[in-house]
């Protein structure tokens, strides 16, 4: 399918399925980030009259840029609102647990915390073999292995992303009687998004996701943006050049060494911020040399 007859389709998507179980049931997850800013502007081109509200979670842990860009668009677009959560980032981190190499892993270290070998989940990742025999390639990685032990201390959780961005965004659909979340996710970022459905029902049937752009590719986003010429949040732009938004300075970044390097030179007090937040699981990264240099920070 080419780019027109794509884009054709998304509209019309969007289109009939806002139609089909009420617009005033509706809200967009809005990130700041690119995806769910053409995500905006794709919902505005099916329903040029729409009153959905675009909604942003400032977890305080979002670079100032993307937090700068949001509150912008809101100054000009009252459908935009921002949120925040109950309780700060360090504060949640303690709480809950820091994240570590990915949400699957930081899962399974978090049950092996709570409930030892007891879980068939943590035999299962640290199984180097499956039951035919073939190797396991989602199992954890032998580097890390040493933290499913009692001598592994620091506290590990996927939840972080669940108390600062889940829970107040269900806060507010639930005091906005809102049911039904509009994201800009995709298939194509890999991970567990591969399975990605653009309409996801609960145990009832009644729709709680939807997501349009599921089926979209980053050259699909490019040309788009390009074509409208949509302006996104200045860090994917010169001198910045960023590829990932979200969380800033988020472990699960596989760029992370490259991100840190360039908040040091442009954005130096983000920078410290980060190393400040994360100290706990950076420490860990740079002693077993994964994901960030062994050498001291600034190197």
């Amino acid at each position: 399918m080419d780019n027109e007859m794509l884009l054709f389709d998304r509209l019309e998507m969007i289109k009939t399925t806002i139609n089909k179980y009420g617009e005033e049931k509706f809200y967009i997850s809005f990130s700041g980030g690119k995806d769910s800013t053409v995500l905006h502007y794709l919902v505005d081109m099916a329903l040029p009259d729409n009153k959905i509200p675009r909604v942003f979670s400032n977890t305080g842990i979002e670079y100032q840029k993307i937090v700068e860009f949001v509150k912008g668009l809101a100054k000009k677009d009252d459908r935009f609102e921002i949120i925040t959560p109950n309780k700060n980032i360090k504060k949640t981190l303690e709480d809950v647990g820091y994240p570590f190499k990915s949400k699957d892993h930081s899962d399974k270290v978090n049950i092996f915390q709570s409930m030892g070998f007891g879980s068939i989940t943590v035999k299962k990742y640290l199984s180097e073999t499956k039951k035919d025999g073939s190797k396991n390639a989602f199992g954890c990685p032998k580097k890390l292995r040493y933290q499913f032990s009692d001598d592994f201390k620091l506290k590990v959780s996927r939840n972080c992303c669940v108390e600062l961005k889940k829970k107040p965004f269900k806060k507010w659909a639930k005091e906005n009687n809102k049911t039904i979340t509009i994201t800009g996710m995709r298939k194509s970022e890999g991970g567990p998004r591969l399975r990605l459905n653009c309409i996801v029902t609960d145990k009832e049937k009644n729709v709680v996701k939807f997501h349009p752009l599921a089926v979209v590719s980053d050259d699909w986003e490019n040309w788009f943006v390009n074509k409208y010429n949509i302006r996104l949040y200045d860090l994917y732009y010169e001198p910045y050049n960023f590829k990932r938004t979200g969380c800033k300075g988020c472990p699960y970044n596989l760029e992370l060494q490259k991100d840190l390097n360039m908040m040091a030179k442009l954005l130096p007090n983000e920078r410290e911020q980060c190393e400040n937040i994360w100290k706990p699981v950076y420490d860990e990264y740079r002693r077993i040399g994964y994901r960030l240099r062994k050498e001291e920070k600034d190197g």
